[in-house]
């Protein structure tokens, strides 16, 4: 029963933490919204940062690796100062407006988006972030809140040429660009949520809660982590090697940076912020948890969603090819709004 309780209470934190915002039991019996199945030929899948590529099958990691390999080819490696002096590590892709800027999630880096720059970068301008504390961008902070991120996020914005940029965040990057886009400002045409907004409307934590969400990280930090992505944010069925990677790769992120980053999550307040949120905000979600899309549009009337069945939270690495669709289809969405 004690083992069930901490099982139920680990799932219940990753999807807290992903943004996604079911407290009761989650699974895939609830119907989604709305279900995508996207066909059309997409890029394979991207190179999880320090290590080899990995796709939801073991027949396409070869042509994984070579994606990841020829989107890093095209690179052009920037550095910004965020306010708090900061070094942010950002990459330049493509050319083509609008810009399309593309920020990872919670312990992860810019490499989760490699199975989506060639595809993007053939229309428009990409420009992959990594946020403070993670990848190749400094870690001189002491406050980890998701405002700071936000002005990550806007310093590179500030250093973008493109008139016009639609904001792409997976999971705790969907909050910060939500945040980040009222600093930034009308430039902003649009954002695609990914792995989020779950939570939009419901009751926030309590802090007792949240200190007593993170405390086993703090007691354990890697074998928390990998137990977190191995039981919660992937289906029992997945590929075993993509789920193991993910999870070593995510529990290497130096808790100093991860412990406070998700306290912040936890703690933010996304009722204050959204009603600031002018722009189209697109979602795309795994069925991992339902999404109350009637709910989020009170909050955020101009919301679309797109739910891709049997996938994970991590839909670009698992499925690229079905995810890269439904992208794009998004991204030209914003791009012809904002053109009229």
């Amino acid at each position: 029963m004690r083992a069930a309780r901490i099982a139920k209470s680990r799932l219940r934190l990753g999807l807290l933490l992903a943004g996604l915002g079911c407290i009761g039991g989650c699974g895939r019996e609830s119907p989604p919204a709305h279900t995508a199945a996207a066909t059309d030929a997409g890029t394979s899948g991207p190179a999880p940062a320090g290590g080899a590529a990995i796709t939801a099958t073991a027949a396409t990691t070869a042509a994984t690796a070579a994606a990841g390999s020829a989107a890093g080819a095209g690179a052009q490696t920037h550095i910004v100062l965020s306010p708090d002096d900061v070094h942010i590590e950002y990459r330049v892709y493509g050319r083509g407006d609008p810009a399309v800027i593309l920020v990872h999630g919670w312990a992860a880096d810019a490499n989760y988006w490699s199975g989506q720059i060639d595809a993007l970068a053939a229309r428009y301008t990409v420009v992959a972030v990594n946020l403070a504390g993670h990848g190749a961008s400094g870690s001189n902070r002491s406050d980890w809140s998701i405002h700071n991120y936000a002005q990550d996020v806007a310093a590179v914005a500030r250093e973008v040429p493109d008139r016009q940029l639609v904001l792409v965040g997976h999971s705790m990057g969907a909050t910060v660009v939500l945040a980040a886009t009222p600093i930034i400002g009308p430039r902003v045409i649009g954002i695609v949520a990914v792995e989020a907004l779950r939570s939009v409307g419901e009751p926030p934590l309590r802090p007792q809660e949240i200190e007593r969400r993170i405390a086993p990280f703090n007691a354990d930090f890697i074998g928390e982590t990998r137990r977190l992505v191995i039981d919660s944010l992937f289906p029992k069925d997945a590929n075993g090697v993509l789920v193991k990677k993910v999870a070593y790769d995510m529990s290497l992120e130096p808790p100093a940076v991860a412990v406070p980053s998700m306290r912040s999550l936890l703690s933010f307040d996304l009722a204050a912020l959204l009603p600031t949120i002018h722009v189209p905000v697109y979602a795309i979600n795994s069925d991992l948890a339902p999404t109350n899309a009637t709910r989020i549009r009170k909050v955020l009337p101009d919301f679309t969603l797109d739910v891709l069945d049997q996938s994970s939270h991590f839909p670009m690495l698992e499925a690229p090819q079905r995810f890269n669709p439904l992208l794009m289809k998004d991204v030209a969405a914003i791009a012809q709004r904002a053109a009229h």
